[in-house]
């Protein structure tokens, strides 16, 4: 029956949006998706809850003689394992992902579930579908975690880590040679980081390979209160500007300037690549590279694995469940075996092809996403397995 014409005229305009809306889901996802997403999502946080539970009950155990001994303030060690639960269940999301399709599939398997659902028609692909939603999903917060989110709250957890559970001596550098800009190059014979202070720099700029600027200073000091990002302060300044065969030397007692240049850059720390975002990543490797480091492979790793990391959801669901969507002899068992062996294989592939990356000069693109190929490979021969 055709309603009255007023009637649709009269209806409120959020209505009509709101009937758009639910006739857009009832077409995308029927009742059968939202019971696979959610049985998916629910198993998937289910078990993170699980496993990183018992792993901060493990990592405090076995530091709690360091927290002690280091003096390490509660409100501090609530911080710290507040930035430590998000970075390793982000390190380990595919990981969890594969035992939640394998785990909750099995289960729908067993209870005859899954036979139900294909003597109604639906292929092996259509029952697809909603785990790559899902995976969507889980992909999408995992790439803005690991891009933007547990970046900032590493740089708090690394340096709690510095401090109370592997305590180390105040960072100091000697020594210190870096190319700063394009022909222009600094020096510091002794920097010490608690304080920012430097001692004995100097700063030479070139021009077509020859000299046209030398500038010495007793100290310099970072100041992390001015606005701009690079800003020194130097004390005892000395500054030789040569003019072809004449020379003009100027001293000062006090310069501010401007060098594209920060504390952090003259020291290689322990997971220094997990505190900086994507952006930060970036900039860092530029200049890196700008100034001839030998430490930037393993920056180039991590910001080529936050993006391939993610796309690990998708490979891993569908391998998850082409293994447990069949009754198995050896019930649920034997399908969590299979796939933590994969998972246990994917995990060692990564571990290797970043090994190769830093010390063997592969591409960090072809090594971050060489897991991913492979395990799509296996994936592809699982799902024409699963459709015959």
């Amino acid at each position: 029956m055709v309603p009255p014409r007023h009637t649709l005229a009269g209806k409120k305009w959020w209505g009509r949006f709101a009937d758009f809306f639910r006739s857009i889901r009832r077409n995308l996802f029927s009742r059968f998706d939202r019971y696979i997403i959610f049985k998916f999502l629910g198993t998937y946080f289910f078990s993170i809850v699980l496993i990183i539970s018992v792993a901060v009950v493990f990592d405090f155990s076995e530091h709690s003689d360091k927290f002690t001994m280091n003096h390490a303030p509660m409100i501090g060690l609530i911080k710290y394992y507040f930035n430590f639960v998000p970075f390793y269940t982000n390190l380990f999301s595919a990981l969890f992902v594969f035992i939640a399709v394998i785990f909750f599939t099995s289960k729908l398997a067993e209870n005859s579930e899954i036979i139900a659902m294909m003597s109604t028609g639906i292929s092996f692909g259509r029952l697809l579908r909603p785990y790559m939603v899902a995976s969507a999903f889980i992909a999408i917060i995992s790439f803005y975690l690991g891009a933007e989110v547990i970046p900032r709250g590493s740089v708090k957890r690394v340096q709690f880590e510095m401090r109370y559970k592997n305590k180390k001596k105040p960072l100091v550098a000697d020594h210190v040679q870096l190319q700063v800009d394009t022909g222009v190059i600094a020096y510091i014979d002794h920097f010490e980081g608690t304080t920012k202070t430097g001692y004995r720099f100097s700063l030479d700029k070139f021009q077509n390979k020859s000299l046209v600027s030398h500038l010495t200073a007793q100290r310099i000091q970072y100041d992390s209160l001015a606005d701009e990002r690079f800003h020194w302060k130097l004390y005892d300044v000395k500054i030789r500007t040569l003019l072809g065969l004449r020379e003009h030397i100027t001293t000062k007692h006090f310069l501010d300037s401007v060098i594209i240049m920060e504390p952090q850059d003259f020291f290689v720390l322990k997971n220094q690549q997990q505190t900086l975002t994507n952006d930060q990543l970036l900039d860092y490797i530029e200049r890196q590279k700008l100034r001839g480091a030998g430490n930037v492979k393993v920056f180039e790793m991590e910001y080529n694995k936050r993006y391939a990391d993610p796309f690990a959801a998708f490979i891993l669901s569908a391998i998850g469940l082409a293994l447990s969507f069949r009754k198995r002899k050896g019930g649920m068992g034997a399908s969590l075996g299979i796939g933590l062996a994969l998972a246990a294989l994917y995990i060692m592939l990564q571990t290797i092809s970043s090994t190769f990356a830093i010390n063997s000069g592969w591409p960090s693109v072809i090594a971050a996403w060489m897991p991913n190929f492979l395990f799509t490979l296996v994936a592809v021969w699982l799902y024409q397995k699963a459709r015959r």
